[in-house]
């Protein structure tokens, strides 16, 4: 049996060691990045195990060698300096006024200059970090570390208050610029977060930033890759796959469906959510760990805000300028994008263009879930079990209690919905077939605004078209004329195909019909 401790939420390094937490060993790549370069930016999703990154760092900076016995830095690292060093974590605090920024700003400032003094012709947040930067490299002889935890926490927490996003872009703006101008003074600096620096943001000056997000040598730097599982959790494999009652071989397979798939740049390999890996090991139990710290609404309002086909984020193309853009005001999928719900699934090398998909089926089916209640009349707690209806219903044959309680989805469709009625049709399609493709199988096909939905059971077929403003039966002439049908018609289960109207008028289903298909091999 396992002895491994799972540092479930341990962001801090030195209590990680003590106490005998697990660690997969990252300090030969942190002594890469030590050696190699000065000043660093990191994106990566939220509980990918940047705090501790930041934490590993700003323990190797105090020379605390002990806390690296066993570990890679061990032999690599021969001089073990102590520098002073600035760790400023934006990661505590609600950001909905200007005060909450500058209060934990001048917090940190304040406790800075306890220990360097403090000049008080130095009114200004930036200029007080520029004296204290020159007075602890001056005092101690040695060059300052700066350490910035979870930087666009603010601006990210603003997005939809553009007058509290420019209050946050203009407080940060010089207060990072320092880092600049004072290049003398500085060891190493490291900036991580989710979203990552464009032309608009708060770095705009700030070009001497090296931004390893999407360098390959940098992928297994924070998260967890299939070669660090079995290096690292072999025996720990064997026990759970056991748990699970499932051979050694289909664990794997389910570990990886669920939690692997981030890649952070073209042609790397897949990387492992390391909070729901972690969490899976310590429970020995598959479930929706990472979903269940929460999604931030605000991905939501962007999709919203800007009327954004969701069919469309399932298989978007985008090229490098766009994912490296901040906030997607004008487009949501940066954002999405940085913050973890989407990744990297193909490259055109020839025209530089990026293919995005889901990651995995924790995040994929935790997110089409959590969009339930903003596109429909149910909330959080009813969806489920609406569901469960749903795919019971189609198993047993039931069309007609299916259409009804798909009738009831579009129910009390919002006013102001009216105007982008079609797309709002659309989505909650998107939304239902997607959540019914995690336990049935599901196709769909969309071409000019032409919705296709096949839906497969153990014993049905089920081959739909549905219509805006026109008729059910327009729309089975549809499915018979182009014959959607037919590559199921020899299958042996019985199909159904049907045709389904939305009236703009009552904005919702007003009729289906269905025409059974006589069994050509019945089962």
């Amino acid at each position: 049996m396992s002895n491994k401790i799972y540092p479930i939420g341990i962001q801090n390094f030195e209590s990680l060691r003590r106490d005998n937490y697990f660690y997969i060993d990252k300090t030969a790549l942190i002594y890469q990045m030590v050696k190699t370069g000065r000043y660093y930016f990191l994106s990566r999703p939220r509980r990918f195990g940047k705090s501790l990154l930041v934490s590993t760092l700003e323990a190797y900076f105090q020379g605390k060698k002990e806390l690296f016995t066993g570990l890679a830095m061990e032999k690599l690292e021969k001089d073990w300096i102590e520098y002073p060093i600035l760790h400023l974590d934006l990661n505590i605090e609600k950001y909905d006024t200007p005060e909450s920024l500058n209060n934990i700003l001048e917090k940190s400032l304040a406790k800075w200059e306890e220990l360097y003094g403090a000049n008080p012709s130095e009114r200004s947040l930036s200029l007080r970090f520029a004296g204290i930067i020159e007075r602890a490299c001056q005092q101690t002889g040695q060059r300052v570390v700066i350490l910035v935890d979870e930087y666009d926490k603010p601006m990210l927490q603003a997005i939809g208050n553009e007058a509290l996003q420019r209050e946050f872009r203009n407080m940060l703006k010089p207060f990072y610029g320092v880092l600049k101008t004072l290049d003398g003074c500085i060891k190493f600096a490291l900036l991580t977060g989710v979203t990552k620096f464009g032309k608009i943001s708060v770095f705009s000056d700030l070009n001497n930033l090296d931004d390893i997000s999407m360098r390959n040598a940098y992928v297994e730097i924070c998260g967890v890759s299939e070669r660090e599982i079995h290096e690292n959790l072999e025996a720990e494999l064997h026990e759970f796959a056991e748990a699970q009652e499932l051979t050694y071989e289909a664990l794997c397979s389910c570990l990886k469906e669920n939690y692997d798939g981030y890649h952070f740049t073209h042609n790397s390999i897949g990387i492992y959510n390391p909070f729901s890996l972690l969490n899976a090991f310590k429970y020995k139990e598959i479930s929706n760990y990472w979903f269940e710290t929460g999604t931030p609404t605000y991905l939501v309002e962007l999709l919203k805000r800007n009327h954004y086909d969701l069919e469309r984020m399932a298989h978007v193309q985008t090229d490098a300028d766009v994912l490296n853009s901040i906030y997607g005001d004008e487009d949501p999928i940066p954002v999405i994008f940085q913050s973890g719900y989407l990744t990297i699934k193909g490259y055109d090398k020839e025209f530089g263009l990026y293919r995005l998909g889901f990651p995995n089926r924790e995040v994929e089916e935790g997110f089409i879930k959590f969009l339930v209640p903003f596109y429909t009349r149910l909330n959080k707690v009813e969806a489920p079990f609406e569901i469960q209806k749903f795919v019971k219903e189609l198993r047993a044959g039931d069309v007609d209690s299916f259409f009804s309680r798909l009738r009831s989805f579009f129910a009390d469709t919002p006013y102001e919905l009216v105007s982008d009625l079609e797309l709002h049709y659309q989505n909650v399609l998107f939304i239902i077939y997607k959540l019914l493709g995690f336990y049935v199988n599901a196709e769909r096909h969309t071409s000019d605004g032409r919705i296709d939905l096949v839906l497969q059971t153990d014993r049905f077929i089920y081959v739909m078209e549905f219509k805006l403003d026109g008729t059910a039966e327009e729309a089975m002439e549809q499915i018979n004329e182009k014959g959607y049908a037919q590559p199921f018609e020899k299958d042996g289960r019985q199909l159904f195909k049907i045709g389904v109207n939305f009236s703009n008028k009552t904005r919702n289903i007003e009729k289906w019909i269905v025409e059974k298909v006589s069994l050509s091999h019945p089962i």
